[in-house]
């Protein structure tokens, strides 16, 4: 066996492809919900969860691992700023293009006037209000979505950037904790908690606690596996031979193992994509541009109006095209106008403690098919550690 394969490296921080596999986890959210879109239920997926879904699950092992970093070089007032300044504007924005763009357009395709838009509840306004927050309690507009195969769902894939929210004030709180900063044992024991949460309420043992609580119980384990591996990696180093031999562990656990088998893999998904994203290499521009999260939080609309014009009759090869390229610019727009901008405000406004900023990006969430109500859910990345 090589030596080389045994030899523990410190991660590359600015020399890895992360942004390259967060906006693949986009497109596999893309995918994954087109089916449902254009009105089929023969999604890609396995062991229970569409390809949606297990992208996702890498979002979130991946956010835990670069916003545990982040804590823990960034006061709390620090960390919170750029968090917030991170996910909230290009939410915002895609709220108010929704609501004043994609809503206006589809309402005149689908109908032929804008006769009630405006009165109609769910309003724009209401829309725009009860979402602002990331709790996501509107996913209609009117009815500018009512004869859809998919209808009355404006952006199935935002409710996940809510309990992304909550894992970073979960990471927040526990890392101005001194015993999770330096103790590896209790953080494993954080996460193997919330994976033994996950199993009950999985198989029924609720405590009355629903809605919210399960659906983050279910998305928990995998930030706090990221988080786990952070720890791991920054006091033994990224080993590639454990890389290799995590994929597939992980896929294993991950394909046959009902409900458990995605959270107790979280450390291993974690390992593995860390070390894929030493051996991969990803473009410049991808390295220089995170469109992942923009990526992300327009796929559902703009695949709904393809569907509104048509693009579905084409075949499900021709429609995933269609919606690839055009979410893709607008995830280009939603980076060069709104994000990165944010970025460097909230980076001007006070400068992160405990070394220099790095460039490296984290993942905001990512997806599970649909909205709650749907049975399914989705998500994305974002820069996080900026």
């Amino acid at each position: 066996m090589s030596r080389s394969l045994l030899r523990s490296t410190e991660f590359p921080y600015r020399e890895n492809s992360l942004n390259l596999f967060r906006l693949i986890l986009a497109f596999l959210v893309l995918f994954a919900h087109g089916y449902y879109v254009v009105g089929r239920s023969d999604s890609p997926g396995f062991n229970g969860e569409n390809l949606g879904g297990w992208a996702v699950i890498g979002f979130f092992v991946i956010s835990g691992f670069l916003i545990t970093r982040s804590r823990f070089r960034s006061d709390p007032g620090t960390f919170l700023l750029h968090r917030i300044a991170r996910i909230i504007p290009a939410f915002v924005v895609c709220l108010l293009v929704t609501a004043f763009v994609f809503g206006p357009l589809a309402q005149l395709l689908t109908h032929g006037s804008l006769a009630g838009y405006l009165t109609t509840a769910p309003t724009p306004l209401e829309y725009i209000w009860g979402n602002f927050f990331l709790h996501i309690d509107y996913y209609q507009i009117g009815s500018s979505l009512s004869d859809v195969p998919y209808p009355n769902t404006w952006n199935g894939s935002l409710w996940t950037l809510y309990f992304e929210f909550l894992c970073y004030l979960t990471v927040w709180v526990l890392g101005g904790l001194a015993v999770y900063r330096k103790s590896i044992s209790v953080v494993a024991v954080l996460w193997a908690a919330s994976v033994l949460v996950r199993i009950a309420y999985a198989n029924g043992i609720t405590g009355g606690l629903d809605g919210d609580f399960g659906l983050f119980t279910r998305l928990l384990p995998y930030f706090l596996g990221g988080s786990l591996i952070y720890l791991v990696v920054q006091r033994w180093g990224l080993v590639p031979l454990v890389g290799i031999l995590s994929i597939p562990v992980a896929a294993v656990l991950m394909v046959f193992v009902p409900v458990a088998g995605g959270p107790i893999a979280a450390p291993l998904i974690g390992y593995a994509l860390l070390y894929l994203s030493t051996v991969i290499p990803q473009p410049a521009w991808i390295a220089r541009n995170d469109v992942s999260y923009g990526f992300y939080i327009y796929a559902w609309p703009v695949q709904q109006l393809v569907v509104i014009v048509g693009g579905a009759a084409f075949g499900m090869g021709v429609y995933l095209v269609i919606t690839t390229v055009v979410t893709f610019l607008l995830g280009w727009a939603s980076w060069m106008l709104v994000e990165r901008h944010f970025i460097r405000l909230a980076r001007h406004a006070k400068k992160p403690t405990g070394g220099p900023a790095i460039r490296t990006d984290d993942g905001a969430v990512g997806p599970v098919v649909g909205p709650p109500a749907t049975g399914g859910a989705a998500t994305h990345g974002s820069a996080e550690q900026r």
